[in-house]
């Protein structure tokens, strides 16, 4: 069950169907997240069903966070997310000595009824709502993201060796003279990959080989985190790392994942690594899999080397001469990978990325435009190619894995895409089962577009959600027949996992996820018996309930992946209103950078953020959306507003809670990005002009990528915000807002 902070909410099916409407009036007894079983009453004029809750199956058990108020002489708590549509009582003796104001969280003692308000009692008080970092303390909660490590789990990690012993080199490949490196952002803390390159020749005639051997040596989180263990139990509960503006959630203990696992420079670290050579025409022509002991030769940063690269005689190249030329070849294959991903019709939607600089006390400080250089599209590529590598190497062993699958449109996105192309006049046809090649085609004739941000959204709008399934269908983004996370097991279980099969079939053995046991007989013995933790034999289970296991690993997966990527996102857009409150008042030119029913999203040029202009904004007259079109046009005038528009607005209300920025149109047809004209009695604050434009989808770029893009918060505003009413729609005069709750 969804609640919504309008009142009512929808019941979510387990079939699928479309969701059924609940009445403020039914979601009275009930709240957000719970199992309800329901009844169909009727339907709207529209044709969706509405519902009646007839059982409540299971009352949400997780921690509800909000901030502790007094009014009247009662006690309550008002939830921090507002679809929780209800205010909690709290007794005067469960209070928890939290003062009036702090964030806490409760959990019930009482569930609501159609007469009475949920009671609960406070377990932890959180503190003030202005605290540093206090935005991520609610978000880990609000979105039940594991922040702390069982005590079983920071044991084991304690017990652990602070370096490789030599028993832990056993029947591994030593490396450490090749220099490999590691290349990364400034700021990275963990070093999980670790790359090196060499031109080769091979062989005379027909059979000679000239292109590159290209090694990436991922580190072997495997050896030290085995199935079972605490330390694998929280891991797979996390599923994934989970980042925030100078805070990371990690899926493993800072000893691991800074320390034994990291591929620090100069360290002897156990990694497995993927060693292939690379045709002159950018085609893997052979790989192989094996455990390794490397030893990092320098921590570099993408900055530098693509200064290195850049300027081969500069400052930066002269600092790292002796690894010059391997960069060098680095860059030489990349291009090669770069050309064959181009011959794949592979889809690389460009646009602009931002990141978030913050002050001393969490709060923004400014937002930035992330440069994308030479380096870190030869890391991509290089992680790209293992991860194929990874997946085929799975695949040819006929051994279940999670493969990351990535399908294309649906026959319903297709018709809906092609629709809204040639609205446009856009004159290409999309065939009836469409290839990565025809969106990448329309994609690369639009990038000059002013539109081109918009065309790129619903280009990715048109394609299904990448998951982690067993089921390998592919990855239709990056034209691949099979594609796997292999390169990120520090931060990702899926890589992990696929870490423990290649090992498991290096040895000609099979990995069972059931209680994480191999097989101690050959692969090709699917019945024979396991060993359970303790020693104890038990039969393994057969291919369907294997198939099974993986399936809902997989859906856990791309579950928590998902969960990752809605608590980040609400964090960024809580410091995004957050710093837009200091700016309540001021004026700033724009782009348009979506058109709804509703109103228009803009874009500011020198902030990156992004706010609704309300459609009761644009003035006294009729606005009608054209969904082909994707704008808004004014019947009488005749103005539209379109993607790509320029506006000038005011910052005219921020909703913390709401996590929602209003602006009003001051005029559109701006061409130049001018200073933001201060509010009276403020001095103003203006930054470098620039262009804003919609984020680019991590999974389409590069989806195995260690730089997480900042995303918008759209998604969120519309679903809060939802359509408005036919008075609305014609430019009446909104309603009056209010603060409370």
């Amino acid at each position: 069950m969804l609640g919504h902070r309008d009142g009512h909410g929808f019941v979510r099916r387990d079939d699928n169907e479309p969701d059924i409407y609940l009445s403020p009036q039914e979601m009275r007894s009930v709240l957000h997240r719970d199992r309800v079983r329901v009844r169909v009453v009727r339907l709207d004029r529209k044709g969706r069903p509405e519902g009646h809750v007839l059982d409540i199956v299971e009352r949400r058990k997780s921690p509800i966070i909000g901030r502790l108020l007094h009014e009247n002489g009662a006690w309550l708590v008002a939830p921090e997310d507002r679809r929780y549509g209800q205010d909690i009582l709290i007794p005067k003796n469960a209070t928890a000595n939290a003062a009036v104001g702090q964030v806490v969280a409760i959990e019930l003692t009482e569930p609501p009824s159609m007469y009475s308000q949920p009671v609960g009692r406070i377990t932890e008080v959180l503190g003030e709502i202005d605290d540093p970092g206090m935005e991520i303390e609610i978000a880990v909660r609000k979105y039940e993201v594991p922040h702390r490590f069982a005590p079983e789990t920071l044991a084991q990690t304690a017990a652990l060796p602070d370096h490789v012993r030599p028993v832990d080199k056993r029947h591994r490949i030593d490396l450490t003279d090749v220099p490999l490196v590691t290349i990364d952002g400034e700021d990275a803390r963990d070093f999980d990959d670790a790359v090196y390159c060499e031109p080769l020749k091979q062989g005379r005639g027909k059979t000679a080989f000239e292109g590159w051997r290209l090694i990436v040596a991922i580190a072997d989180v495997s050896h030290y985190v085995k199935p079972g263990d605490p330390v694998d139990e929280d891991a797979y509960e996390r599923a994934t790392s989970v980042y925030f503006p100078r805070r990371v959630i990690p899926m493993l203990p800072e000893k691991l994942s800074n320390g034994l696992c990291s591929l620090n420079p100069d360290e002897e670290r156990l990694s497995m690594v993927c060693d292939m050579l690379v045709t002159s025409t950018g085609e893997i022509s052979a790989y192989q899999f094996y455990p390794a002991v490397i030893r990092s030769h320098a921590r570099l940063t993408y900055t530098e080397v693509a200064a290195a690269l850049a300027n081969t005689r500069g400052a930066e190249a002269q600092r790292r001469r002796d690894l010059l030329p391997h960069l060098l070849s680095l860059h030489e294959v990349y291009r090669a990978l770069l050309k064959q991903r181009g011959n794949r019709g592979a889809i690389d939607f460009e646009g602009t990325e931002t990141q978030i600089v913050c002050d001393d006390n969490g709060r923004i400080e400014k937002i930035i435009p992330r440069t994308r250089t030479e380096a870190h599209r030869l890391i991509e590529e290089a992680m790209l190619a293992a991860n194929v590598c990874a997946a085929e190497f799975i695949e040819s062993h006929k051994h279940p894995a999670l493969f990351r699958v990535h399908e294309g449109p649906t026959p319903e996105k297709r018709l809906a895409l092609q629709t809204y192309l040639r609205a446009l006049g856009i004159g290409f046809s999309l065939s009836d089962d469409p290839t990565p090649g025809e969106i990448q085609a329309i994609a690369l004739a639009t990038k000059d577009r002013v539109d081109a941000a918009q065309i790129s959204a619903m280009l990715l709008r048109s394609m299904q959600q990448a998951v982690y399934t067993h089921s390998n269908a592919g990855h239709f983004g990056l034209s691949y027949d099979a594609y796997a996370h292999f390169t990120s097991p520090i931060r990702r279980y899926p890589d992990l996992l696929v870490h423990r099969v290649i090992k498991a079939l290096l040895q000609s053995k099979r990995y069972l996820i059931s209680g994480g046991v191999i097989e101690a007989t050959a692969a090709s013995a699917p019945a024979a018996k396991t060993l359970r933790k303790g020693g104890k034999p038990a039969k393994a289970p057969t291919s369907t309930q294997d198939a099974a296991l993986w399936e809902a690993a997989g859906a856990h997966c791309s579950a928590n992946e998902r969960r990752a990527d809605e608590a980040s996102r609400d964090v960024e857009a809580w410091l995004k209103c957050r710093f837009m409150r200091d700016h309540l008042g001021e004026e700033y030119s724009g782009t348009v950078s979506a058109a709804t029913s509703f109103g228009l999203f803009v874009t500011l040029d020198q902030l990156y953020v992004e706010g609704l202009v309300h459609i009761t904004e644009l003035g006294g007259e009729y606005f009608r959306f054209d969904e082909a079109r994707q704008e808004l046009r004014g019947e009488r005038s005749g103005v539209k507003y379109a993607v790509g528009s320029r506006v000038r607005v005011q910052v005219s209300r921020v909703d913390l809670d709401g996590r929602k920025i209003d602006f009003r149109l001051v005029r559109e047809g701006e061409t130049d990005a001018l200073v933001p004209r201060p509010r009276a009695g403020s001095a103003g604050k203006a930054g470098a002009a620039g262009k804003g434009a919609a984020s680019v989808s991590d999974e389409l770029k590069d989806v195995q990528t260690r730089d997480r893009a900042s995303k918008g918060a759209r998604a969120k505003a519309v679903a809060s915000r939802g359509a408005p009413t036919g008075k609305q729609a014609r430019g009446a005069k909104p309603p009056k807002r209010s603060g409370k709750r």
